[in-house]
């Protein structure tokens, strides 16, 4: 080719780019919330089809993909977003790229980040507002998470919201809470978004919701978890990120914002704000066991839906601003936090938090509300707070956030779940937790869980009965294990996780969610006049046992008064009884040494997977 043909080429192709950008500038990408003065929001149907056409007018900006289906067979869409069509997570690592996963839609009523998110996508990828916004940075984006829980709309889902006119439903098809089962996962939409987590291992988490309770000024509220849940790496980044750049300058486009307000008394703000009580089983507790840094956004239900959506809109496109202008600060804090938990497997003294409380000395916090009256309700006996919009004021309350750990535990080298406890292995997969699996019968010693005295709601939650508390001392124990038992090392980056599921205090584990009940129930009993022999026969050989009987009738009159309770008192102090191992934890924990004394594997598996021992 000559260079008159070279230079003619070239001249063509700056023609067809220029027709090509005036196509997409004459094209209208107004969103349909836009279209609809967001007195309305689209339909799941008609959020895909706008999606779509940026797809299709921007291939190499955005890619649509589906992760999953819902329990009514509706797909879960994500969206991809990379300047340069990075659209894979390999690929985001090896160019340091952080991955930021954005996600609306978990409360359906509550659908601002979806809207917002569109405009954003549009602002990007097609106007030319933002072109650059993604140039460090991937997006990875899911425009609604709970989707049958989105088509399942009504004007009565939310009563204290200030539209869109029709609202979906906070709970998804199943009447799960979605934002309750990160660390449980029951959920048909919460195992794939595992799946996707762990395909992604995004950077940082971006969660939109709508609050509801009290009325005050911000337009938007926002909440990070404690630092004393979360590496320090990742704390110091949170702070410098959100609370010293994004916040502020969010508040230079006009906006009010603050710290999530969870008052202690919603009845009266003035009595001051409480940690509302984020763990495992919400966004940002999981994300903070993942070592990553999570921004949970709450916009104010009473403020217009125009006003929610372009709030959202403001701060996302902030937080991408700042993390591409500063990419590396980010993927240097969450890839210390990961080998921080992966080299505290070795650590003698290692401790890990499990419970925290609140700090006892309270910050002054400047409320920035409106002014309000209490009046005695004869209806319902109590304080009715009222609000007048139109009188701002502002009130200096105590804030007691902060939070300080309590119990904690020495965490093991590894787990060991035996093979027959296939509830516990399944959730091991869900979170993609590393173990390894035994190929023939062990017999090992090591730390397990004496467990009594459980005590259960009285009320259902998410589908499950709480086990509320119980008493628990740590007992050595030698155990046969069959074939196919997990060992679950904790140096590999998810560990915090295991912790949380195994440790019988951690608030979210699988032993509160009621998943190992039957571990308090004895099988074998004795019948009512065999026992009547048996406590004589134990009496009349130890002394002590018949005054210890004789203290619990005079001290107890409802076990004096209960006959069978009478007779349970010997059988669970007999031989049959403690056969049956009655409250005996599954989950076992190896120390160092003793992980390191279980046989080498006969045959080593080849390619990758969960190798055998």
């Amino acid at each position: 080719m000559n260079l008159r043909c070279v230079l003619w080429s070239a001249l063509l192709g700056v023609v067809s780019l220029s027709v090509h950008a005036a196509s997409l500038a004459a094209t209208d990408w107004t969103t349909p919330a836009e279209a609809a003065q967001f007195r309305t929001t689209p339909s799941y149907a008609e959020t895909l089809r706008y999606l779509e056409r940026l797809q299709q007018a921007a291939p190499g900006v955005i890619r649509l993909e589906t992760f999953g289906s819902t329990p009514e067979g509706r797909p879960m869409t994500v969206v991809v977003a990379s300047a340069d069509g990075m659209f894979d997570p390999a690929a985001a690592r090896a160019a340091h790229k952080p991955v930021v996963l954005l996600q609306a839609g978990i409360h359906p009523g509550e659908i601002e980040g979806k809207d917002a998110g569109l405009m954003l996508l549009r602002d990007i990828a097609v106007s030319g507002k933002y072109p650059h916004l993604l140039d460090h940075v991937v997006l990875v984006y899911i425009p609604v998470f709970s989707v049958d829980g989105h088509e399942n709309t009504s004007p009565y889902h939310r009563i204290n919201q200030n539209g869109p006119a029709s609202m979906g439903f906070r709970g998804q098809s199943q009447y799960l809470n979605l934002n309750r089962d990160y660390i449980k996962a029951d959920a048909p939409e919460m195992r794939v978004w595992l799946k996707l987590w762990q395909k992604w291992l995004p950077d940082f988490l971006i969660d939109v919701h709508t609050t509801d309770g009290a009325d005050y000024r911000y337009d938007l509220t926002w909440y990070t978890e404690d630092p004393h849940k979360l590496d320090p790496a990742v704390s110091a980044w949170q702070q410098d990120a959100i609370v010293d750049h994004a916040i502020p300058a969010y508040e230079k486009r006009g906006h009010l914002a603050s710290i999530y307000l969870e008052f202690k008394d919603g009845r009266d703000p003035r009595l001051g704000l409480v940690n509302f009580g984020s763990g495992p089983r919400f966004s940002t507790g999981y994300a903070a066991l993942q070592n990553r840094p999570a921004l949970l956004v709450e916009t104010h239900m009473l403020k217009p839906y125009a006003t929610r959506v372009h709030a959202v809109y403001d701060l996302v496109e902030l937080m991408l601003e700042q993390i591409g202008a500063h990419p590396a600060a980010l993927l240097a804090a969450t890839a210390k936090a990961d080998a921080g938990t992966i080299a505290r497997a070795g650590e003698a003294n290692a401790r890990v938090a499990l419970t925290f409380k609140p700090d006892p000395q309270p910050t002054k916090f400047e409320l920035k509300g409106y002014a309000f009256t209490l009046s005695h309700s004869d209806i319902s006996g109590s304080e009715w707070i009222r609000y007048d919009p139109h009188t701002p004021k502002n009130y200096t309350i105590d804030n007691w956030n902060g939070l300080l750990p309590d119990i904690s535990v020495a965490p093991p080298a590894a787990y060991v779940v035996p093979a027959q406890w296939t509830t516990i292995i399944d959730r091991l997969d869900a979170h993609g937790i590393r173990y390894r699996r035994t190929d023939r019968p062990l017999t090992i010693r090591a730390e397990g869980y004496q467990l009594d005295d459980p005590k259960w709601a009285s009320q259902p939650f998410e589908g499950h009965l709480m086990l509320r508390d119980f008493s628990l001392h740590a007992v050595p124990r030698e155990v046969t294990l069959p074939a196919g038992s997990a060992i679950v090392p904790l140096d590999q980056r998810a560990a915090n996780v295991a912790i949380e599921l195994l440790e019988p205090q951690a608030p979210d584990s699988l032993l509160h969610w009621g998943y190992l009940d039957a571990v308090f129930e004895a099988k074998e009993y004795g019948e009512p006049r065999v026992v009547e022999q048996l406590a004589r026969d134990m009496l009349a050989e130890a002394p002590a046992l018949k005054a210890a009987f004789e203290r619990k009738l005079h001290d107890d009159p409802a076990f004096a008064a209960d006959s069978r309770a009478r007779l349970a008192f010997f059988f669970e102090r007999s031989p049959w009884y403690a056969t049956q191992h009655v409250g005996a934890y599954p989950v076992l924990r190896l120390d160092a040494a003793q992980l390191q004394q279980l046989p080498a594997p006969r045959h080593p598996p080849a390619g990758r997977g969960n190798p055998d021992l």
